[in-house]
């Protein structure tokens, strides 16, 4: 779309602004609570543009597609804060150490700050000047939903509510009114202790939706590996054993559940397998990010007087000044060293010198590489993992050679890992924006404002929604299993003490070198080995119903109803779960109580209600546009 000067039409405007914030604060709390169940968060920036013009429609009042994409905006800008902080704050729960709320703010309102300030150079080097180069896929599939609403109004925006309807009540049922059974499952004679099982998801459905049925395929293929080899192999090589089997100190494994031999074997082994792969998607993407830094540091040199903001420059090639970059740059780094709270209180001066050292080395390299990279292959594969992973490895290693090896050090060095992670994934989230707003004519400086806008709004919700959950379950349970924060636990005390079932976890390395090799991608298969298969088989559940439907693979898909709806079921279950966390909280609600319908009236009510969401999923994607290409 041509970007030359247009006629001013309204984009900051009071209304698109609120929208956005309060379309952030859903999907903040939504995508935290995603990520704590699988490890994984969903772009909410097309159901954010299409959530304005519904409401904005409800309200009477037609919108501009410049404030729509304020809007998403502003409303997409929480997705990157609760990715770094479930990639990190609930590790501190599992020390025992459980940080205060202020303190969760601070880090993910500093890590977007970061985030944001130093991409702003980056944006006409990477958006303008290497359009051709630089997709940017869920950038351009926004700008077309915007255009498409645009003209021709949200007429698919009702399935994102029924899907929130959906999400929410199934939700409410399962864990407010304990109508029925939360899971399915079913023991196998052989191999010993196999249990096959599926939870009752709405949102897990949804996201095997959203990811197609290849990558959901490929997540179930790790939990078969997980809960029908590894277990049952480590029971039958266990049975004869007269003594415990190490780690384990007390019981036999004869005398384990399959949860429990996943808790002191299968756990590492999963956890070795996630942090390889992370590590291998790091040093695969090793060349790309050092062309993409050099390139990026290249442009900056060779800069264009157009940088400037203000002046003769037209409004769609206006960003923030320089003032502003280098301020919140500077900003970031000095409260992190200076406030001794940020980093969780540890050491003196020296170590929060340390810490935010390596907050302003690892956050502006990887910046500049995550900003570049999802031009490639979007945000949905942005190497968030192996970048928390390198940042808490490096960081780890100073300490450990510094003599710094208590527990309290490694929160501290775990901290250090969300800001950086959110500022990464902050990186790859407004770069989307920016291309959205490049394709529709929006002002990048006026999406640079909401940027901040909305990551000073969700920054209150995304750490409530954590803390929370957190405090109401317990990090780790099958309720909120947080298996990235887990894994970078794992990985901090491996570096600080060297206490670890180094057996196991390199067997999972094995795993996830062998996966690479297959061809598929090594931590998709690797989430799956590490989580129970109770959680991925609902993944690959909605996995099926999308190609059932005929839209996995179609172009443009990302914007078709089925994924509208399959949105929606993430953020109502998420949204549902929150309220229902809060009334246990208060005491309103009870934690857990045997279902009402148990046994085999509540299952078969759970599996049709299974059937149900899946139906609804279906006709959602079988309502996308005939114009829409079909399945290859």
């Amino acid at each position: 779309m041509s970007t030359a000067p247009r006629t001013e039409l309204a984009e900051f405007t009071l209304r698109a602004v609120v929208t956005g914030v309060l379309l952030g604060l859903v999907f903040g709390a939504a995508n935290a609570y995603l990520g704590l169940r699988v490890g994984m968060t969903v772009s909410a920036s097309i159901p954010a543009a299409v959530l304005t013009v519904a409401v904005f429609k409800l309200i009477g009042r037609r919108s501009t597609i410049l404030e729509a994409n304020l809007s998403q905006t502003i409303g997409s800008a929480s997705t990157s804060l609760a990715t770094g902080a479930i990639f990190t704050i609930p590790a501190l729960f599992l020390w025992n150490m459980a940080p205060p709320y202020l303190q969760v703010v601070a880090l993910c309102f500093l890590g977007g700050v970061l985030g944001l300030s130093a991409m702003i150079p980056l944006r006409r080097l990477l958006i303008v000047e290497a359009k051709d180069e630089l997709p940017y896929p869920e950038g351009t599939a926004c700008a077309e939903v915007l255009q498409a609403t645009a003209t021709e109004g949200a007429s698919d925006s009702a399935w994102i509510f029924r899907g929130m309807a959906v999400g929410a009540a199934v939700k409410l049922a399962l864990s407010l009114f304990f109508l029925l059974p939360a899971d399915l499952h079913a023991a196998l004679p052989l191999p010993p202790k196999a249990v096959l099982a599926i939870e009752l998801a709405p949102a897990l459905v949804g996201v095997g939706f959203i990811l197609g049925y290849r990558q959901a395929a490929v997540c179930v293929a790790g939990s078969i590996v997980s809960s029908l080899l590894l277990i049952p192999l480590i029971a039958w090589l266990g049975e004869g054993l007269e003594a415990p089997l190490r780690p384990e100190t007390v019981r036999l494994v004869r005398d384990m559940t399959a949860g429990d031999i996943w808790g002191r074997y299968v756990r590492y082994i999963g956890a070795g397998c996630v942090a390889t792969a992370g590590i291998l998607t790091v040093l695969r993407g090793l060349p790309t990010m050092a062309g993409a830094f050099s390139a990026v540091v290249r442009g900056l040199k060779k800069a264009s007087p157009g940088a400037r903001a203000g002046g003769d420059v037209p409004l769609t090639d206006r960003d923030l000044p320089g003032g502003f970059v280098l301020g919140g740059i500077a900003f970031v780094v000095l409260a992190a060293g200076l406030v001794p709270g940020v980093f969780g209180g540890y050491g003196g001066a020296l170590t929060r010198f340390v810490c935010a050292l390596g907050v302003g080395v690892f956050g502006l390299i990887f910046v500049t590489v995550a900003a570049r990279i999802v031009g490639i292959v979007g945000v949905t594969s942005q190497p968030t993992s192996g970048i928390t992973l390198v940042t808490l490895i490096g960081v780890a290693s100073v300490f450990a050679a510094l003599g710094w090896t208590e527990p309290a050090a490694g929160a501290a060095v775990l901290t250090v890992g969300t800001i950086v992670a959110i500022a990464a994934s902050k990186a790859g989230d407004i770069s989307q924006d920016l291309k959205t707003g490049y394709l529709v004519g929006a002002t990048p400086a006026r999406q640079q404002v909401g940027q901040l806008i909305g990551a000073a709004f969700a920054c209150w919700a995304v750490a409530a929604t954590v803390l929370l959950l957190g405090r109401v379950y317990t990090f780790g349970s099958p309720e909120v299993p947080a298996p990235q924060a887990t894994l970078m636990k794992t990985v901090i005390e491996g570096v600080l003490s060297g206490q670890l079932p180094w057996g196991l976890v390199l067997s999972g390395g094995g795993l996830a070198i062998g996966a690479v090799l297959c061809g598929v991608s090594g931590l998709a298969f690797a989430i799956g080995v590490y989580l129970p298969l109770a959680s991925m088989a609902p993944l690959y559940v909605g996995g099926c119903v999308r190609a059932l439907a005929g839209r996995a693979g179609a172009k443009g898909g990302d914007a078709d109803p089925g994924v509208l709806a399959a949105s929606g079921l993430v953020a109502g279950e998420g949204l549902a779960g929150v309220l229902v966390a809060g009334l246990v909280a208060a005491g309103v609600a009870p934690k857990s109580r045997a279902p009402w319908l148990g046994a085999g009236p509540g299952e078969a009510a759970a599996l049709a209600v299974l059937l149900g969401v899946c139906y609804f999923l279906y006709r959602g994607g079988r309502a996308a546009s005939p114009a829409a290409p079909p399945t290859t």
